[in-house]
């Protein structure tokens, strides 16, 4: 089952979250399973507080959710998100495409010779 299209303002969040490469890093980390605060931030020459700033605009973009394991508040890939955001992009790349395609068959429909660029022969007269 698919999940309804992000909203524009969804879309932004997504899009604007992973436009930071510490962020993108987090979620390649959170890929390969949940990770504490301090998990994430160990690869990092970031302080925890960054680190947290870093999270809190994953979890608003929704790309993330945080749970709760007895003191711990391991934080948690949702993939969903980020199926929204591909969505997007592979509907905006067909339509692309199809519109490149189109420009493509004009561009080259312009440079087939037509009957009155051939010249005086191509309408059977003689020089």
């Amino acid at each position: 089952m698919q999940a309804p299209p992000l909203t524009d303002d969804e879309l932004d969040a997504t899009f604007s979250a992973l436009a930071d490469p510490t962020r993108r890093a987090i979620l390649a980390r959170l890929a390969a399973g949940d990770a504490t605060v301090n998990e994430l931030a160990e690869p990092f020459a970031l302080s925890l507080p960054a680190i947290s700033k870093h999270l809190k605009v994953l979890e608003r973009s929704g790309l993330i959710s945080r749970g709760r394991r007895a003191q711990f508040r391991p934080c948690h890939l949702e993939p969903e998100v980020l199926d929204g955001a591909v969505d997007w992009i592979e509907r905006n790349r067909r339509i692309w495409t199809e519109r490149f395609d189109q420009l493509d068959r004009h561009l080259r429909a312009l440079q087939e010779p037509t009957p009155s660029t051939e010249g005086p022969h191509s309408e059977g007269k003689q020089p």
